[in-house]
């Protein structure tokens, strides 16, 4: 008797064309939680812990900073901060008189970020990313600046959590 797949939760949004214009927060975590990216240097207390890349996450930066070369002006990076054990990123899609995506799945969003775990597992030799990754669309710009101030404060607030 086979045994039955749990049913895994839809992390995408319902009926959303991730390849139309939009400003994006993407999350991509390390699986397990692993600490491999960075570690949080400096003290909380004082305001100014900084983020200070281990090997691997300086291959991840350098993939990070590619985007913006490789996909043109059809996908923009604006803002990304690497942690720990996990990316946050603000992505842009301007399809600007391109022809967009026939569906989600060949969307620019998951091609973005499969073809970024892609190569930094290509780089290093092994496979450190979560199957998934977490997208919220940023439909104002309101919600745009609270990302941004979070991806800013991100080490801080992760300083304060380990002190």
């Amino acid at each position: 008797m086979q045994k039955e797949l749990p049913l895994r939760k839809k992390i995408r949004l319902e009926g959303y064309d991730y390849s139309q214009d939009g400003y994006y927060h993407i999350t991509i975590c390390v699986e397990n939680g692993h600490e491999m990216l960075a570690q949080i240097v400096g003290d909380a207390a004082l305001g100014v812990p900084c983020v200070e890349l281990t090997d691997i996450g300086k291959v991840v930066k350098h993939y990070i900073e590619n985007i913006n070369i490789v996909y043109g002006d059809e996908v923009k990076l604006n803002k990304y901060v690497i942690m720990p054990n996990h990316i946050h990123m603000i992505i842009v899609i301007n399809n600007s008189g391109t022809p967009r995506a026939a569906s989600p799945t060949k969307a620019k969003i998951p091609k973005v970020i499969n073809s970024l775990k892609g190569l930094v597992t290509r780089k290093i030799g092994f496979a450190i990313w979560h199957r998934s990754y977490n997208d919220r669309i940023l439909r104002n710009e309101e919600a745009y600046r609270n990302i941004w101030q979070y991806i800013d404060e991100n080490p801080l607030k992760w300083a304060e959590d380990i002190y």
